[in-house]
């Protein structure tokens, strides 16, 4: 349980002196309708020996699957040193560096972290995290709608290929503030979001535009085209990436004719567990005329009075993320841990190593698509180039066929009929560098195997390609 010094005597003598009967009447001037209910069905409160074995219990019950899941969250391999380093006690219990003459260390981590940013995205700035890759999203298109000065809409394209969770959180985050979102739907047979389909779409004068490189579908947009367009009638250009692809795709950075103007995305690619779904951390990089607009904070490089190098952050007071109304960013948690990792994981790897990774998540991926669409009942549905992931058809229910899967010990993928129902039972693969021939051949094996059960007529495996 989390540490309260004060006693119930301490409350009590507080209160007396403030002349408040309960702490309840601190808060008497919120209307009941507008207070939360209480939580029910809250199980009794455990010590600290019975909450770990409870979650100890739960481990050990989801054992370690293989794991053909993607969809934002990708089981990487992450080198030993990533965490046995990151876990020191001068990063791990390190508070956020306001005072730079006791966080010099911590501040020099961060701009390294920037600095690979930056160079990953080929962007003039990058900022020190922000919560994940969603609400990144969300600051991106906040800060854009602030520094296009060239028109005066507030109106955002979002294409419907962006992963579907991304667009609730933007739209929760910036749906009462006059922005308005407009969702571009996908070509039902490429997969991607066609310049026609943006331009019908989009009105008068869009502010930004969002591009997905890849999107949600694992599909690869036309970054260029649709930079240039956007530009052409002066809307911002956000690009959303999967910082891994940008190892071997063009970074956004320089799409087009002048490059995308604000770069974000999800960093748990970058040598972050998977972790039953986070602490993961959301990255920003921008040009540099639009650096007073960016959110969260910024690590700077200068020299003191004797030219000796010194880091701090920058443009910013910490005031600043606390004035409401006046604020860049009313979110401003950043993941300084998690990026300490990243900047490591980054740092180990190299150009090559994050370009080599890359390459081997796209074989497999290649190699496990074609083995199950050697299956019958099993097809791609959409014929666009794909990195990292892809979309396929299956005969019977996709949610039955991943209870069946998980029986197996596979995690065979992220059902899309929720948030697509138009795909019909349609599955989301993805397969990392960590998958081995072997596990390719077990998951089409047993993927055959079910939808045989399903009246599907059963084929021999296929061969190993």
């Amino acid at each position: 349980m989390p540490f309260i010094p004060h006693t119930e005597d301490d409350v009590r003598e507080m209160l007396r002196a403030i002349g408040v009967a309960r702490i309840e009447d601190l808060f008497d001037e919120i209307p009941p309708q507008l207070r939360c209910r209480p939580l029910e069905g809250l199980p009794e409160g455990l010590n600290e020996a019975s909450i770990t074995r409870v979650l100890m219990e739960r481990a050990e019950r989801d054992g370690r699957p293989l794991c053909f899941a993607g969809a934002g969250a990708y089981d990487h391999h992450v080198p030993a040193a990533v965490w046995e380093l990151a876990t020191r006690g001068e990063f791990y219990s390190a508070y956020t560096p306001y005072q730079a003459e006791a966080s010099q260390g911590t501040l020099q981590v961060l701009y390294e972290y920037q600095t690979m940013m930056a160079d990953l995205m080929a962007m003039e700035v990058s900022n020190a995290s922000l919560y994940d890759g969603a609400s990144a999203l969300a600051e991106a298109v906040l800060m854009a709608v602030r520094a296009n000065r060239k028109v005066r809409s507030r109106r955002i394209l979002l294409p419907a290929a962006v992963h579907p969770t991304y667009r609730k959180v933007v739209r929760t985050l910036v749906g009462r503030q006059g922005i308005e979102l407009v969702e571009i739907p996908y070509d039902p047979q490429c997969g991607d979001t066609p310049l026609e389909a943006v331009e019908r779409c989009a009105g008068d004068d869009p502010a930004a535009l969002v591009v997905p490189l890849p999107n949600f579908f694992g599909v690869l947009e036309d970054a260029d085209a649709l930079t240039d367009w956007a530009h052409e009638r002066g809307a911002l250009v956000i690009g959303l990436v999967n910082p891994l692809a940008m190892a071997v795709l063009e970074p956004p950075g320089h799409w087009g004719g002048d490059g995308a103007d604000i770069a974000c995305g999800e960093g748990q690619p970058l040598g972050i567990p998977l972790s039953s779904g986070g602490p993961y951390f959301g990255f920003l990089c921008c040009k540099q005329v639009y650096v007073r607009q960016m959110p969260g904070r910024l690590a700077g490089r200068t020299v003191d009075l004797e030219g000796r190098p010194g880091f701090t952050l920058t443009l910013q007071a910490r005031e600043q993320h606390i004035r409401r109304s006046k604020a860049t960013s009313n979110i401003c948690t950043n993941q300084g841990l998690a990026v300490t990792a990243a900047t490591i994981h980054m740092a180990l790897l190299g150009a090559e190593g994050l370009e080599r990774t890359a390459g081997a998540c796209h074989r497999n991926t290649r190699a496990l698509t074609q083995r199950l669409c050697a299956l019958p009942g099993v097809e791609r549905v959409f014929s666009g180039p794909f990195f990292h992931e892809a979309v396929l058809r299956l005969s019977a229910p996709a949610a039955d066929v991943l209870r069946a899967l998980a029986a197996q010990n596979i995690v065979g993928g992220h059902g899309l009929a929720g948030d697509y129902p138009e795909l019909g039972n349609a599955l989301l693969v993805c397969a990392t560098e960590t998958r081995s021939e072997d596990d390719l051949d077990a998951y089409a094996r047993h993927l055959g195997r079910i939808l045989s059960k399903q009246g599907v007529p059963s084929c021999p495996v296929p061969p190993k390609i």
